[in-house]
């Protein structure tokens, strides 16, 4: 069923909708390109906001026009070197090498394995049990009891031995389909982090709440610091479970309720918005954890903050949480090597899946039923859905182009349907792209880190990690979704001279367009701000007051859209 969809699963092909096969990453006429782009600002310039469909770049000591400034004023910009931070070094497994080797009976050791690994630790103490030295160590007297205790410890180690090698056999066999298993914990959260560089840059994870100009960032040192527009105290959250902070996510409709994805567990703060305090308590902290739910570096919570989703890269099951009752349910699934991201529709309808293997999952939540769409090279790296749910674009790994998936409601008796279109359409072709500028060439192009769309539909913002030899930059996308979805290219963001992207994420609640806030690797923390009419493509009048601050440029030109017309 090459290019449609079995049941409980689809083709993800290039092109329109059609059964025939065609090569993953094809061009078709039509198709947005960085080859559409305006190009990038000048060395040393950065993008300083978006105005009549133009991004303005200048230089980073211009000040904003004062129409522009008062809107952005009030938002929280911060750097944190990351020479100010302490990295913890990496977690030991169990806390053995910190005391004195005491050698103890072997039902006692077993019993302490057990506790603490489970029934691998069980086996690794009877495969190196010595019978001599159990038997001297009260095993017992008589000489029947001697020998007949030193043949069954003798058995032990040899059923143990043999059970060892064949899991060890297993897990290599399972290793070779997932990789990924074989990584360490911090590694195999550097691979599928949505930052970056989340095991080199100051800022691990950033988090807007969804209703105020509040955020959260997650730092090196397993920190965590809470800015709020509207007080000058920022309290710092720090819990000996907040290690390899991997993403953090506000509950919707609550002020004061923040997830945060940890090595072991996911830690729920709780913290009071009127409160003065710079050092919440640990126990404002609720720890939901299960066993080999870890590391977690994923969370989603439900628009209407009922429930929250994590994802484990190591755990198959993708666990729902109550978070009132602390219980969970697993949606278990065999194949795909764990849940590496995930994504809940803004209209609480889906929620998108990624697994470290060529699938990814699309659920529905009224019967928790899902469709799965497997890939022709790789992973699915990053996704985002529409603000109405009814489109989700998404990137694969290795890959230079961004997918569109379109959904279809369903009611009576076909209610409980995914309702994903037979294929996945290309949208836009991001592979590097020479631009001739004054200042001479510059390559643009590569990979998707990750991506937004902004709550009004109207951007989309894609990290576009570049290779070796290039630079990792910003392209931003005006955006319409109905009555047809169209893209259109509006510009490159770019900070200052040798700072990197390592994370976005749009404002939930602008009134006058959208803001763009960026972490860069230098650990700083800024905010670009889009301002447009929310609907059609807006065209504006010339302003009574300039605003284009002098020597700054900008690109007008109108550029074909992508349609699916």
């Amino acid at each position: 069923c090459f290019g449609t969809r079995c049941p409980g699963k689809a083709k993800v092909v290039s092109g329109e909708f059609r059964s025939a096969p065609r090569l993953l990453g094809s061009s078709w006429p039509g198709m947005c390109s960085l080859a559409l782009f305006p190009p990038p600002p000048p060395p040393g310039d950065i993008t300083l906001y978006e105005y009549n469909n133009a991004l303005v770049s200048g230089h980073s000591n211009e000040k904003l026009p004062h129409p522009i400034q008062a809107q952005v004023e009030d938002l929280p910009t911060l750097t944190i070197p990351k020479e100010t931070l302490k990295a913890h070094s990496r977690l030991e497994h169990n806390t053995k090498p910190a005391f004195i080797h005491h050698r103890e009976m072997l039902w006692k050791r077993c019993i302490n394995a057990w506790r603490d690994v489970g029934v691998a630790g069980v086996l690794e103490e009877l495969a190196n049990a010595e019978e001599e030295e159990e038997l001297n160590q009260g095993l017992g007297e008589l000489s029947w009891v001697d020998s007949a205790k030193q043949l069954a410890v003798r058995w032990l180690k040899a059923g143990s031995h043999c059970t060892l090698a064949l899991c060890r056999w297993v897990s290599s066999l399972h290793g070779s389909f997932f990789p990924h298993l074989s990584l360490p914990s911090e590694d195999m959260i550097a691979e599928f982090s949505q930052a970056v560089d989340w095991a080199g840059c100051s800022i691990r994870a950033f988090a807007w709440h969804p209703h105020t100009s509040k955020f959260a960032v997650a730092l090196l040192d397993d920190s965590i610091r809470v800015y709020n527009a509207k007080s000058a105290t920022v309290p710092i959250l720090k819990h000996r479970l907040q290690r390899n902070v991997a993403s953090l996510m506000w509950k919707p409709l609550c002020a004061s309720i923040l997830a945060v994805a940890c090595h072991t567990c996911v830690l729920l703060w709780h913290l009071d918005p009127t409160s003065l305090s710079t050092r919440p308590s640990s126990g404002c902290a609720q720890v939901l954890s299960h066993p080999g739910h870890c590391p977690v570096t994923s969370l989603a919570w439900a628009p209407s903050g009922g429930l929250l989703l994590s994802a484990s890269p190591a755990d198959t099951a993708m666990l729902v949480w109550d978070v009132s009752t602390e219980n969970c349910v697993q949606l278990q699934w065999f194949g795909g090597g764990g849940v590496t991201y995930l994504a809940w529709s803004p209209d609480g309808s889906k929620v998108l899946a990624a697994t470290p293997s060529a699938v990814f999952r699309v659920w529905e939540v009224q019967m928790w039923t899902c469709e799965k769409w497997p890939t022709i090279k790789g992973p699915c790296r990053t996704g985002c859905w529409s603000p109405d749910g009814s489109r989700l674009l998404f990137t694969v790994q290795e890959e230079s182009v961004i997918y569109s998936l379109s959904f279809s409601e369903y009611s009576g008796e076909q209610e409980g349907r995914v309702g994903g279109s037979k294929t996945a359409s290309i949208v836009a072709d991001l592979s590097e792209t020479t631009f001739d500028t004054l200042y001479g060439e510059k390559r643009i192009g590569g990979e998707v880190q990750s991506m937004i769309w902004d709550p009004s539909g109207e951007r989309l913002a894609a990290v576009i990690r570049g290779s070796s030899n290039q630079t990792t930059i910003i392209a931003v996308f005006r955006t319409r979704n109905s009555p047809v979805f169209e893209l259109l290219p509006c510009g490159f963001v770019q900070g200052e001279v040798g700072a990197q992207p390592q994370l976005v994420a749009f404002h939930p609640c602008f009134k006058k367009g959208a803001v763009l806030t960026v972490c860069w690797s230098t650990g700083k923390v800024s905010h670009i701000p889009f301002f447009f009419e929310k609907g059609p493509f807006p065209s504006f009048s010339s302003p009574q007051i300039p605003l284009m601050p002098l020597g700054s440029r900008s690109s007008t030109r109108e550029q074909p859209l992508f349609s699916e017309l």
